[in-house]
């Protein structure tokens, strides 16, 4: 362990950043932890955790001060996400979808848009990202639902799947297409919806295999009117938006998945520290030390590639997409095997619910499936290297 402490003891953070994070670690610690089984098995939204990380204000640290935040590094909020998800993974993308939702708006939005949208999020609302439909996935020119302009309104028709935090949001960042633009991926146009906005109905709640105290919702837009002075950019330039979004809320994905591998980590050594079999600790079988010896150098490889993506973010670079695909593809990975051996390592015992390893695993799991599958990040890195 003490090679992965130093590792993370090494990051250069500035004072206020370690302040921030002793405060998240704190939380995360004493509010979301205990909480997290619990909460996971009722499938009830753990609206204490949200509220504790209100208290701190750590929404405020991807809001500029301008319309209510305090922004701070990406690199920060990266590290906030992992530890987060580590407490509870339910809670650790609840959390960064509020940021993945609201990103769009501030990188794009207007200040008029940004003053009248933002200082909700900072105060601690949250946000969700509606893009994902029954007939298009990772192909989001197959997107069906509408936007239609009306005067000073849009309309629209149409409805969503698999929104986390569909429910409870208080600000949607939602993808259509524009009637009047017949090529689809020119149609696509990006504009924000407040919560309670009629004509949004909430269809219906997902039952999952993991994530159960983070909510999944099917939403419906039938003749919603929303004022068209919340088009971010203008019709047709939302499939820009939509890969910008994607670039840095993919890292964010990273991070949550970094976060239940930790999780499993620290859970698996020391279960092998403790339990014995045949008169010997389990960590004393050779086999089981190459297989920790393994997950540890994967663990901190990880590591440091997110945090050199969290440096080409925090240097303003705009094209780091192949590195973000790296680094989802990656994590996730590395947290579905990574809780899957700390499920074997525990034995029989890691199949039940009286150990953390059982929901790990089951979290881990669609760390390879949301913001675009694993094979499709594959195909995006391995096509990068084809000749021109």
């Amino acid at each position: 362990m003490r090679i992965l402490d130093q590792l993370r003891a090494s990051r250069p953070w500035r004072e206020d950043e370690r302040i921030v994070l002793d405060q998240v670690r704190r939380v995360a610690t004493q509010v979301i932890a205990p909480a997290a089984a619990a909460n996971d098995e009722q499938c009830r939204f753990p609206r204490e955790s949200v509220a504790a990380l209100t208290e701190i204000g750590l929404n405020a640290i991807f809001v500029p001060p301008a319309y209510g935040g305090a922004l701070m590094s990406y690199a920060l909020y990266l590290e906030c996400v992992a530890i987060i998800a580590e407490a509870c993974a339910s809670t650790g993308i609840i959390y960064a979808t509020t940021c993945h939702g609201m990103g769009p708006l501030i990188q794009f939005g207007t200040e008029e848009q940004c003053a009248r949208l933002l200082p909700r999020i900072a105060e601690g609302g949250l946000g969700a990202l509606a893009i994902i439909e029954p007939h298009a996935g990772s192909d989001a020119t197959g997107m069906r639902t509408r936007f239609t302009p009306d005067g000073a309104e849009v309309i629209i028709d149409g409805g969503k799947r698999f929104i986390t935090n569909g429910d409870v949001a208080d600000r949607y960042l939602l993808f259509g297409k524009w009637n009047g633009i017949e090529e689809p991926g020119k149609a696509i146009t990006a504009l924000i919806i407040e919560g309670a906005t009629p004509g949004l109905e909430i269809v219906r709640l997902e039952k999952k295999l993991g994530h159960r105290a983070s909510s999944t919702a099917e939403l419906r837009f039938d003749g919603c009117r929303v004022p068209r002075a919340n088009v971010l950019g203008a019709p047709g330039e939302g499939l820009n938006i939509l890969l910008a979004s994607l670039n840095r809320s993919r890292p964010s994905i990273a991070a949550h998945a970094l976060g239940i591998a930790r999780g499993a980590f620290n859970d698996m050594v020391s279960y092998v520290n403790e339990r014995e079999q045949s008169g010997r600790r389990v960590i004393d079988f050779q086999g089981n030390q190459f297989t920790i010896a393994d997950l540890a150098a994967e663990l901190a490889m990880l590591e440091h590639w997110l945090a050199y993506v969290a440096t080409l973010v925090d240097g303003g670079a705009q094209d780091f997409g192949l590195e973000a695909s790296i680094a989802k593809l990656r994590a996730s990975d590395l947290a579905m095997r990574m809780s899957t051996e700390a499920v074997q390592m525990h034995g029989g015992y890691g199949y039940c619910q009286d150990y953390r390893v059982e929901r790990l695993m089951r979290d881990a799991k669609i760390t390879q499936i949301w913001e675009g599958t694993n094979q499709l990040h594959r195909q995006l890195i391995g096509r990068s290297f084809a000749s021109k």
